[in-house]
């Protein structure tokens, strides 16, 4: 991969999909070649917080919103310290951005982090193409790296699947550290890092919580070190099938009976610590619009999400598990994918989608609030 920017505006580019399907437009951000499995995600707004989430490591995003990178790139929404899509496709790229916060445009950011993307093709066609075949393994290239459209689909058909890939230990922090919390000190939550995005620990902060962010890797023996009131378990990319580690570890806090949320990954952890199975949806949800019901409450939510996996769990039954009962307490409404699981005989439960909001609806903050609520329970 390169990340030569000079005349990219005017460089063709290809985009070639394993399929055989190819589109042709501009180099957008960076100028050379990049592999990925292609995703498309329909937020019209937030895409700086969807570049810097770590969840999208190795997946190259096509934006189904027209007209993106009209606010530019500022310094206070990145969601993690870099951008880890793996590509970025957009129809129609603003020419000059505009809001106040903006340090420097889109292409710029991409390019400076030379990541490789494509405009001008029709993202509409490549959504529907992507809707009808599912995600599947995609290319970019642009400047010296176009070749022969044969050599080129040749070449994406050699890249990894995202199935059966274990990423977490690549995008998770590799040193312990800590959100202190925004005012008094209430509680304290040991974070398992699988991919976590900055706006999450913020949120926990923000209601009296003493966040300790540890390592993919720790061990149960790190996370009770903290003395923790809570355990998280974080969003993040990959396959859940390939994480024995994080579900090993979330057995044991299941059987402390420490109070435990986890979200997004996390949710597909606690699905696998139960026993139920994980499964690849065809082409996942994405986006900042979907939406869920929680069945406890019988409220419909809209949502955010990023996920290709979803858990395999009866949606209409109490299930028994070595940890006791547990059941499916969130559904989505587009096509009844499990959103989130609670148990009933102890403290835990996990939801499919992002709470925190960045980017996206205000409507599951509350689940933070429900985490505090199975803390003070714990207490009392």
């Amino acid at each position: 991969m390169t990340t030569s920017t000079r005349g990219a505006a005017k460089t063709p580019a290809v985009l070639v999909l394993e399929d055989g399907r190819v589109f042709r437009g501009r180099a957008y951000g960076a100028v050379g070649e990049t592999f990925g499995e292609a995703v498309f995600s329909t937020g019209m707004t937030g895409y700086q917080e969807t570049l810097t989430d770590p969840s999208y490591h190795r997946q190259v995003v096509v934006m189904t919103a027209p007209h993106v990178g009209n606010t530019g790139v500022n310094d206070e929404d990145m969601e993690s310290k870099r951008i880890w899509v793996s590509g970025y496709v957009v129809r129609d790229p603003a020419r000059v951005p505009s809001n106040w916060r903006s340090r420097r445009s889109l292409d710029e950011e991409l390019a400076a982090q030379g990541v490789v993307g494509i405009s001008g093709i029709d993202t509409r066609a490549l959504t529907r193409h992507l809707r009808e075949r599912g995600a599947m393994r995609v290319g970019i290239f642009s400047g010296d790296a176009v070749r022969d459209d044969s050599a080129l689909l040749a070449r994406v058909q050699e890249a990894p699947q995202m199935k059966g890939a274990n990423l977490s230990a690549e995008v998770a922090t590799t040193e312990p550290y800590v959100v202190p919390a925004i005012g008094e000190k209430k509680f304290t939550v040991a974070a398992v890092d699988l991919g976590i995005k900055g706006m999450t620990p913020h949120r926990m902060a923000e209601r009296g919580i003493e966040v300790h962010v540890l390592p993919a890797t720790a061990t149960v023996e790190d996370v009770y070190a903290v003395n923790p009131d809570g355990v998280f378990f974080s969003n993040g990319p990959g396959d859940p099938a390939t994480a024995d580690h994080p579900v090993s570890v979330m057995q044991g806090v299941l059987e402390r009976g420490t109070p435990l949320f986890g979200i997004c990954f996390g949710n597909q952890i606690l699905g696998r610590a139960l026993g139920f199975g994980t499964f690849k949806l065809k082409y996942g949800h994405r986006g900042i619009n979907q939406p869920v019901q929680d069945r406890t409450t019988g409220k419909v939510e809209v949502t955010a999400h990023n996920h290709g996996f979803a858990v395999d769990a009866p949606l209409d039954q109490v299930s028994e598990t070595p940890f006791g009962r547990a059941e499916v307490s969130h559904v989505c409404l587009n096509d009844n994918v499990v959103e989130g699981l609670q148990l009933l005989d102890r403290p835990a439960f996990s939801v499919q989608y992002h709470p925190e909001a960045a980017a996206g609806p205000h409507d599951a903050a509350y689940l933070f609030d429900r985490f505090v609520s199975l803390m003070e329970g714990q207490r009392a």
